[in-house]
């Protein structure tokens, strides 16, 4: 079934095309990738990208969104990521960045491409364990911008991913959350020992 991609807000759109289209917003950041670019980049793959905050006692993920993140693609191939993000004059362009989530997060969406029923693609970052997920929203009809995690979303380790965690298999949200949840809870003290 096809993936479905929300359309990013359009001024979020513009301000990433505009700051490609700026010498100096492309020289002064930090991708080589991006600077040295021979061909023309452009914006692909818009991705809602949500962080999730906490989870409530009864399981349920509070999640808000952050911004979208844009893979940006030269010659055929994902060289570097923008983001964008909402201040009270609307969206702006954030930054480009690069580094592995970018190739990840390409091969995480070319493995979602296959899945047997239709998701949404959004982003979950987790960032009490330097997380970065693929979430596969069931509801194909949302905007991408509201929604928590439900217990058949599905969610996809980018890698890096934690110790323990396997990059690129996808878990349920019912399997993954609570063990994404134990490890951002702090542990309590240790008990001191009863007198004699």
């Amino acid at each position: 079934m096809p993936l479905h991609v929300p359309p990013a807000p359009a001024p979020a759109l513009r301000s990433v095309l505009t700051a490609l289209g700026s010498p100096t917003a492309v020289r002064e950041v930090h991708t080589p990738a991006l600077r040295t670019a021979q061909q023309e980049a452009v914006a692909d793959h818009p991705l809602p990208l949500h962080v999730l905050d906490a989870v409530s006692p009864e399981g349920v993920a509070e999640t808000r969104l952050a911004g979208w993140r844009f893979l940006i693609r030269c010659d055929e191939r994902a060289v570097a990521a923008a983001e964008t993000r909402l201040t009270p004059d609307g969206w702006t362009f954030s930054h480009f960045f690069e580094g592995p989530y970018i190739a990840s997060t390409e091969r995480a969406l070319r493995q979602a491409e296959s899945a047997a029923q239709p998701y949404q693609a959004r982003l979950l970052s987790v960032p009490g364990l330097y997380m970065l997920t693929l979430w596969l929203h069931g509801d194909c009809a949302s905007d991408g911008t509201t929604g928590h995690p439900d217990p058949a979303d599905l969610l996809v380790p980018l890698a890096p991913a934690p110790p323990g965690i396997a990059a690129h298999r996808p878990h349920r949200v019912a399997e993954l959350l609570p063990v994404l949840t134990h490890r951002v809870t702090p542990a309590p003290p240790p008990l001191l020992g009863s007198p004699a």
